[in-house]
């Protein structure tokens, strides 16, 4: 069973890729038929790509917001500035949230969408079990519970509400890559955005972090977002081709910045 750690202290299939050279514009708009809806096109089911949009939303109240991702520990530490920012973000992609989130992300998918639901509560407890510090652990199922509660009442599909149930009856620890997972899996979005979309919104609250904490401005951030695009696409395809047993991040500064950030003084965010 899994408890708040607070309260234990008082006691794949990739998608189609967008075809650019089909014919467009006036006259050239394909046939409907009133009454029915034209075929989906592979890969630009508006459906899928609106539900992406929602769940990477920052006024989506995930908790995203409270989080620096170990950011604010390396500001504390002097460990990081302006210039040194775009490294220390690709490489918390490749070496950190890759090879863990984004990796039992998509695990948890293929689990829900196959209703695997012991490989999924497998992956869960695996992922939460990957991370060292009581921070990150909190952060993570704080996040978790709240998109999965959250995600039950706004989408209401039976594989949100049962994985729900399974994390409120604390036999599964509920973090967040693997909530993420089952409701993109509920919702029908396709595992590589579903990957691509989570790592996206990853890297948004982490310069939403930078913002807050004077390493960056609005400008900058957005020119941030844009060339770590790339470190998106090689990071979701590496996690995609992980199994179960690579699993795991290796950034251990990262965990030392954040184990330092647990006992300061003064902090202004959650991790």
């Amino acid at each position: 069973m899994y408890r708040d750690e607070t309260e234990a202290a008082a006691l794949g299939t990739p998608d189609t890729h967008l075809v650019h050279d089909l014919p467009h514009g006036p006259g050239h708009e394909p046939p409907h038929t009133p009454g029915h809806e034209p075929p989906h096109t592979p890969g630009l089911d508006l459906r899928h790509l609106l539900v992406s949009l929602q769940l990477t939303d920052s006024a989506f109240p995930s908790g995203f917001y409270t989080l620096s991702h170990s950011l604010e520990g390396f500001v504390q530490q002097g460990a990081v500035d302006q210039d040194s920012l775009a490294v220390l973000l690709h490489d918390v992609l490749r070496h950190g949230v890759g090879p863990s989130d984004a990796t039992a992300l998509a695990l948890a998918h293929r689990a829900a969408a196959a209703d695997d639901w012991d490989t999924v509560a497998a992956t869960d407890r695996r992922l939460h079990a990957t991370k060292l510090g009581r921070e990150m652990r909190q952060a993570a199922t704080r996040t978790g519970r709240q998109l999965l509660d959250l995600a039950a009442e706004v989408f209401g599909a039976p594989g949100i509400t049962r994985y729900h149930r399974t994390v409120t009856d604390r036999l599964a620890p509920g973090t967040q890559a693997v909530a993420a997972g089952v409701v993109y899996a509920a919702t029908g979005v396709p595992v590589r955005q579903a990957v691509a979309a989570d790592l996206f919104a990853f890297c948004a609250s982490f310069t939403g972090a930078a913002l807050r904490l004077r390493l960056t401005d609005h400008r900058l951030a957005q020119g941030l977002l844009r060339r770590t695009a790339p470190v998106i696409e090689e990071t979701t395809r590496e996690a995609l081709a992980r199994g179960p047993g690579d699993l795991g991040a290796t950034t251990f500064a990262a965990d030392v910045m954040s184990a330092r950030h647990e006992r300061a003084e003064a902090r202004l965010f959650a991790s």
